[in-house]
């Protein structure tokens, strides 16, 4: 492949690396969101749209990725040709930007999720504990309000 095929080759690869760059962008925002919601016990509707986001999100990523990986393998086997190139190095440095970006997705769903288990461990303690309130508070209520018996032969003679 000539250089002037993998400069256009390049230029390709680097247009899509920048897309994928918006995307992780966004996808940084939902997370953030996510964080924020995990924080504030979300509802679940609002839960369910952050989610439904990065689905969509991840899977063009992950399409887009598919796409791009000859590309990438063709580039990578040039690299000493290309190595010397402005443009290559320019996206060299997308590239570490998206692995910074995806580092910091990765940060926020880790604290969602334990901001998650902490809530839902806390809803389970709080229904435990309210159901223990029930059973006694029933078992007072019993004591304190005697049902009505029915006569006894005790009752009807004396």
């Amino acid at each position: 492949m000539t250089l002037a095929d993998l400069s256009t080759l390049l230029s390709q690869y680097r247009a899509a690396v920048e897309a994928q760059i918006g995307m992780l962008e966004r996808l940084r925002e939902l997370a953030r969101r996510g964080r924020e919601h995990a924080d504030a016990s979300p509802s679940p509707d609002t839960v369910h749209q952050v989610v439904d986001e990065r689905d969509r999100l991840m899977t063009t990523l992950v399409a887009l990725e598919s796409e791009l990986m000859p590309i990438r393998q063709t580039l990578a086997a040039a690299r000493d040709q290309l190595s010397h190139l402005i443009e290559y190095r320019e996206v060299v440095e997308l590239h570490r930007r998206g692995l910074e970006l995806v580092e910091e997705v990765v940060r926020n769903d880790e604290h969602s999720r334990n901001a998650l288990r902490e809530a839902e461990l806390v809803r389970r303690t709080t229904a435990d504990a309210l159901e223990r309130s029930e059973s006694t508070l029933a078992a007072y209520r019993r004591v304190v309000v005697p049902t009505a018996t029915s006569a006894t032969l005790v009752n009807r003679k004396g």
